[in-house]
């Protein structure tokens, strides 16, 4: 079975949700017998190779832009996919599925996987709101088979387009767990005395808000203990914008906030497993693999009250409206003082791992591709 993977960056190492999970899932299909190939894009390609753990890596040119490359990169894709002739080819994101009918009229299967309804974002423009909309429209119409990674996602297709979708979520791998902490001792905090938030420098997460929020909590709390914690975040902007440039100012004014960067791997693993508290005030997700990686290390969680959070079984008391920064003060105090139980931290890490392990989510995939197949 021949894959050719349209809508991503790339991988290794290229930061995003959507990578990440297509860095994890095709080499695991590839173990399943699958052929993969990901069409990259070049801008954001730092080491060239051509293969990655069985799955082929073709990279194409495409101009760095945040408005533009999508729709470049895979119309060369698809383009470059018609002549590698494989038995099916798999979008990602609504964006890049504008160009799902051309693939279609040149007679190859397809499947596309919604991972959120981008349009929602603040980012988005009147005309970049109207071109996502389309590519949602025009993937949920002509694909063979659509997967949602979420519950909320796969309702809002069946209510928009009469469709129904696969629900095939995100995975998590097993949490590695590092005893040293050489992390923590470079971004000078301490083992459960910080916050955790993680993700892109975008409006919607809300980030500014968590600033905010920290802020008023330790002026409000003058004890050492309070004012021993710090708040860390890990992540950075994909393109400069004014948003972006607002938010770093606003949390090097503060000495007690930390701008971790872009992490992955070791230095990542280790932040989530020391964290205090992790915290996603986000004000739309598709679905939220940052939280689902904070729940399989059993970290207490603090998250925004809106739907793709609320498919992961927390407790009610761990929710907030995303604008109401005086609640989340509140709530950070009520969860410091509250430390989660190990044994509560061990059977939520034990529910995220039975619910959204990685062979779970590439059988799931592999036998939404044998349908189409079949077909």
């Amino acid at each position: 079975m021949k894959i050719a993977v349209l809508g991503i960056r790339g991988f290794p190492d290229i930061r995003g949700k959507i990578e990440s999970y297509c860095e994890n899932l095709y080499p695991r299909l590839a173990g399943k017998g699958c052929q993969a190939v990901v069409f990259t894009r070049q801008p954001y390609v730092i080491e060239p190779r051509k293969e990655y753990r069985g799955v082929s890596l073709v990279s194409l040119d495409c101009p760095r832009d945040q408005y533009a490359e999508a729709f470049v990169h895979t119309l060369k894709g698809v383009l470059a996919a018609r002549k590698l002739k494989p038995d099916l080819l798999h979008f990602h994101s609504i964006g890049p599925s504008l160009c799902l009918p051309l693939a279609r009229l040149f007679g190859m299967k397809t499947v596309m996987t919604h991972h959120g309804q981008d349009y929602q974002s603040m980012k988005c423009g009147k005309f970049a709101r109207m071109f996502l909309k389309m590519g949602e429209s025009l993937g949920c119409r002509f694909a063979n088979e659509v997967i949602a990674v979420s519950g909320a996602i796969a309702a809002d297709i069946l209510k928009h387009y009469g469709r129904t979708a696969t629900v095939i979520p995100y995975g998590v791998a097993v949490p590695q767990v590092f005893p040293g902490e050489t992390t923590l001792a470079h971004f000078a905090v301490m083992k459960r005395r910080y916050i955790l938030c993680a993700g892109r420098f975008v409006p919607e997460n809300g980030f500014h808000h968590a600033i905010e929020a920290f802020a008023r909590f330790q002026s409000a709390n003058a004890s050492s203990f309070y004012q021993e914690w710090k708040l860390v975040i890990a992540g950075w902007a994909d393109h400069e914008t004014p948003y972006s440039q607002t938010l770093i100012k606003k949390a090097r004014e503060n000495k007690n906030v930390v701008l971790a960067g872009y992490l992955s791997g070791a230095r990542l693993w280790e932040l989530y497993a020391h964290a205090g508290l992790f915290l996603l005030p986000s004000y739309y997700e598709g679905l939220p693999l940052a939280l689902l990686e904070a729940m399989s290390y059993g970290l207490s969680c603090l998250v925004s009250d809106i739907p793709a959070n609320k498919e992961f079984g927390l407790s009610e008391d761990r929710f907030f409206k995303p604008w109401d920064v005086g609640t989340l003060v509140e709530k950070i105090k009520e969860f410091v003082d509250r430390p989660m139980p190990q044994e509560a931290r061990d059977a939520q890490a034990r529910q995220v791992m039975e619910r959204y392990r990685w062979d779970k989510i590439v059988e799931e995939t592999f036998r939404v591709y044998e349908k189409i197949l079949k077909t």
